[in-house]
């Protein structure tokens, strides 16, 4: 595969994930679309290091950075979605009118 094509997808990743975080109303399908976003950031990255051709590990460091803040994400998201669904029993973000108690 050629760098522009790493690219596309890269693109197309990040297209899909805000077209997805943008329009869905359900708290799980908006993480998901920040997950793809964050899968094409990355995607991106590890093109730029691998025909880069200089062996440098900045592209692999930015990778891990950028998984480790997934997984963060993932698990302060799915916390937050448990405690509005313990609270408000809301499972979309329309059902929510205001957080306030």
């Amino acid at each position: 595969m050629t760098l522009t094509t790493l690219l596309v997808l890269a693109a197309a990743l990040i297209g899909i994930g805000f077209y997805g975080a943008l329009s869905q109303q359900s708290f799980v399908m908006l993480m998901m679309g920040l997950e793809l976003m964050l899968n094409g950031a990355m995607l991106a990255a590890v093109a730029f290091w691998a025909y880069s051709g200089a062996g440098a590990p900045e592209g692999q460091l930015l990778t891990i950075v950028i998984m480790a803040v997934m997984a963060i994400e993932m698990a302060l998201g799915f916390a937050l979605v448990v405690a509005v669904f313990r609270a408000k029993q809301a499972d979309t973000t329309e059902a929510l009118s205001e957080l306030k108690q």
